[in-house]
Formats: C-alpha cells, sequence, structure tokens
C-alpha cells in the first residue's frame, strides 16, 4: 500500500463545498481524508503550499486519433499531454478509423489506454452505423463495451428522426448524446466564419445560423424524449441563448466550450494561419464576448479542448485546403486562468466546476470530488506560476497551435492518478 500526502494547499472543491488550506491525504489510490497537520506517517510527502489542490480535471472532448490515424497521435502521446495539460481522464471522439461504431474498437482504446496511457480514456461511441446518419449504432453494445456516450462528431446527427431514436434509446442507459451542431447545407467547404473578415478575405462564409440551426431543432427533441443533449463546442450567441432558455425551462441540456473559441476571433484568420482554421470556427468579438458571459453565469457546463492533432504536412497547405483543428491539451488550463479567473470572469470555484465536477457529472463518471473514498485524482495548480507556452516542447505529436509563444500566468505544476503522480511541471 502507498500513501501520498499533499500538504499545506488551498484545497478547492465544490462539489462538498470545499475551500481552505489543508492536507490532503491519498492512501492505496483512494482519498482517506483531508484536514490540519494530518500524520504524515509512511506516506511520501508532496509540499504544495502556495498551490490549489483540485479534484482531477477531466477533458470531455478530445480527438486521440488512435486506431488508424497515428501519425498524428496515439493513446500513449495524446494522454502524456493530457497529464502535461493537468487532465487526470480524457473522453475520446469515436472518428477514428475505423470509427468507434462497434463493441471491438470501444475494447482495444480501452485495452492499448490501458497498456499505454498515461490517464484513464472513456471512449465516446458513434450515434450512426459508420457515421453515416442512416441507422443507428449498436448503443447498448457500444455502452457494454464501455463508453460513456455516443456521437457522430464531426457531422451533425444527420436528421431530426435519427436523433430522436438516439435520444430515447439513450435514456435506457442514462448517457448522453453529444452533439456536433452544425447545418452542413449552410457550411458547405467554408473554410472560416461569415463575417467581415471572411468577405475581406474572399472566403466562403460559415455563418453562426448553421451552429443555431441545429441546436434549436436538437433542443425541441430532447424536450420531446426527455433525453439528455450535449451540445458540444458552442461558438455562437444566439445557441447560447437558446440553451440558457432551455435550461430555465428545465429542458435535459449541457454544452461545453473550447479555450480557443473564447480567447480568439476570426481576425487571427487575417495571419492566414492554418492553426486558426477550426470547426466550428474562430467567430467575431461579439460572440467570444457572449461565451465569456456564458462562463460567467453558469449557461456552459465545461471547457474542454477538442484536442485535434494533425501531422505538419497537413497543416501546411493553403488555408482552404488543410484540415480543420487545433491541439488543445497542454494550453487550456493555462489559458482558463490567464483569460477567464485572472481578468476576473470566473472565480476558482467555477473554474473548477467547469474543468472537473461538471464534466464528472454529465458523463455519470465516479470523479469530480475529493470526497473520502474517491480516487485518488488531483490536478494542482499554481496560479502564480507564469511560463511561455512551447509547442516544440509539447508531449502530444503534433505542434498545430495559435499559442506557441504565449505567455500565461496559472499552470498545472503536478498531475496524479490514483495517488501516483503522472507528470510534475519541470524546473
Amino acid at each position: 500500500m502507498s500513501k501520498l500526502l499533499l500538504k499545506g494547499g488551498r484545497v478547492v472543491d465544490p462539489a462538498q463545498g470545499i475551500d481552505q488550506t489543508a492536507d490532503l491525504m491519498i492512501d492505496d489510490g483512494l482519498i482517506s481524508g483531508i484536514g490540519s497537520d494530518l500524520d504524515a506517517n509512511g506516506a511520501d510527502v508532496l509540499d504544495v503550499s502556495g498551490c490549489v489542490v483540485a479534484p482531477g480535471f477531466i477533458d470531455m472532448h478530445v480527438h486521440l486519433r488512435e486506431p488508424g490515424q497515428e501519425h498524428k497521435e496515439t493513446i500513449k502521446t495524446g494522454t502524456a499531454a493530457a497529464a502535461a495539460g493537468g487532465f487526470t481522464g480524457v473522453a475520446c471522439m469515436p472518428n477514428t478509423s475505423p470509427v468507434n461504431d462497434h463493441r471491438a474498437v470501444t475494447e482495444l482504446i480501452i485495452e492499448r489506454a490501458d497498456e499505454a496511457g498515461t490517464v484513464p480514456v472513456y471512449p465516446i461511441g458513434c450515434v450512426s452505423v459508420g457515421q453515416q446518419g442512416e441507422a443507428l449504432a449498436e448503443i447498448g453494445e457500444l455502452v457494454d463495451g464501455g463508453c460513456v456516450a455516443v456521437s457522430d462528431d464531426g457531422y451533425p446527427v444527420a436528421t431530426a428522426e435519427l436523433m430522436r431514436r438516439a435520444l430515447e434509446y439513450t435514456r435506457m442507459f442514462d448517457i448522453p448524446v453529444i452533439e456536433h451542431c452544425e447545418d452542413l447545407s449552410l457550411t458547405g467547404t467554408a473554410p472560416m466564419n461569415e463575417g467581415r473578415v471572411s468577405t475581406a478575405l474572399g472566403f466562403k462564409g460559415h455563418p453562426a445560423a448553421a451552429e443555431d440551426i441545429i441546436v434549436a431543432r436538437d433542443l425541441v427533441l430532447a424536450e420531446l424524449t426527455g433525453g439528455s443533449l450535449h451540445c458540444a463546442h458552442i461558438s455562437s450567441a444566439g445557441a447560447l441563448r437558446m440553451i440558457r432558455d432551455a435550461k430555465a425551462r428545465g429542458i435535459n441540456v449541457t454544452c461545453e466550450v473550447t479555450p480557443h473559441h473564447f480567447v480568439l476571433t476570426d481576425e487571427e484568420v487575417r495571419s492566414f494561419d492554418t492553426n486558426t482554421k477550426t470547426n466550428p470556427p474562430l467567430r467575431s468579438q461579439a460572440h467570444v464576448d457572449a461565451l465569456i458571459e456564458a462562463l460567467a453565469d453558469g449557461t456552459v457546463d465545461a471547457i474542454v479542448t477538442d484536442h485535434a492533432p494533425h501531422h505538419a504536412d497537413e497543416k501546411a497547405l493553403e488555408f482552404d485546403l488543410a484540415p480543420f483543428g487545433i491541439v488543445g491539451l497542454e494550453t487550456a488550463v493555462p489559458l482558463a486562468c490567464d483569460r477567464l479567473l485572472h481578468r476576473g470572469h470566473v472565480t476558482l470555484q467555477r473554474l473548477v466546476e467547469l474543468l472537473s465536477v461538471n464534466p464528472a457529472r454529465i458523463l455519470r463518471l465516479d470523479a469530480g470530488d475529493l470526497s473520502e473514498g474517491a480516487v485518488g485524482n488531483v490536478t494542482v495548480l499554481d496560479l502564480e506560476r507564469t511560463a511561455t507556452v512551447d509547442a516544440a516542447a509539447f508531449a502530444s505529436k503534433s505542434r498545430n497551435t495559435p499559442f506557441d509563444g504565449w505567455e500565461l500566468k496559472g499552470w498545472p505544476v503536478f498531475t496524479i492518478v490514483a495517488g501516483e503522480v503522472v507528470w510534475k511541471a519541470p524546473g
């Protein structure tokens, strides 16, 4: 049996209403106590004074690319990047090759994560067979294999009929349907947000209305079925207004946003840097302001990365030909600390809810708190630590980030999984 004592940190656990300077003991992988001057007898002691001790952060939207696209990322490199970013668990989207639409793929992902992964991996299965939008995948088999949600991420659920059946069927398994909110008939091959910048650059635009239309459709269906709807990577003010109203009316809906959407605007695309090309696209300042407001007022439930690694050769193409996507596992937490917490948009307790408590709740994971007997997954933050993003030093296999060279304040310094320190900050 191993014991780890985290000594003298600011323990923040919104689920239990804890925010105090205290010690935290992890015994044989489980949390055994929080208190003042806990007995260190037989324990390894980690001095975390001046730091925040929080329930382990969970990224509920990543692309690990394995199986089939290992030139971009592997489960080994992706989970190492997660640990380096302060995440003690990740949920991986199903658009691998082959896609995760049957139990064998789910079990392969879990097996490889158990063998090579640094942090736990929670697979998300497909809504439809082959992500083709025609017939429901064998959702019961996917859940039995270990899936925690279903999604056709990269594509919206193709029809209202299919979405209705998915919301109804998943109620039996108490899992959410995670929706990529995009009306493809409005976006086509558009590489960026529709607006002043796209007009100036001569690009076809991806209108915010494309997101709003699918959100509106799915909220109607969530109300009809009582199913659990989770809207992925929300980027538009209109979608947030509808979700806020739906929550007030008791509809079972949650949503997430990414740091690149609440930090950057479509003005960044003027550089033609393909690392600013993402789907949904970077939008105007008005949408960014709406996202920050929704993060503060509780409309948004989770901060995610939508970690989307691509090989450098793929991102070296012309802007309209390069793939969508930004890596985010190693920059999300400092961006949230620097741009949300330190600027007074959210409290520390709210930040922990967005990164830990709520993702665990949405995915029905036994995580997100520091209660006695819980698995000892902990993220330790130094809110005063200032460092510069160095993409060349990423644990991820890919480097496609627009944040390389940014100086940010507030970084993870220890990532602890089941009482084991799986990553610590250099220096």
